[in-house]
């Protein structure tokens, strides 16, 4: 299993490939939104959920993690909650 510190590499990796014109914060923490702080549209989520089935080479349940958040009435996704969505479904 991956640690929380290789996943947010990771993350943070494939977040800057997906969109190489775009000036990230240089910290990213498990606080930080992915739409108020790293800047990205509700589109753009399902972008990165495909960059990162390709990155971890499986086709991870994006959906049904992205249900749950609305049914818990989460407006902005912190990479915290990212990063946990991963260490479930990344061996």
């Amino acid at each position: 299993m991956r640690t929380t510190d290789e996943l947010l590499t990771a993350l943070a990796h494939v977040v800057q490939t997906a969109f190489p014109d775009r000036d990230f914060p240089d910290a990213v923490e498990g606080t930080t939104r992915v739409f108020a702080d790293l800047g990205l549209a509700s589109i753009e989520i399902v972008v990165l959920a495909e960059k990162l089935d390709t990155h971890f080479g499986k086709r991870l349940p994006f959906g049904t993690f992205l249900k749950s958040l609305r049914e818990r009435g989460v407006e902005d996704i912190e990479v915290g909650e990212l990063v946990a969505f991963l260490q479930q479904h990344v061996v």
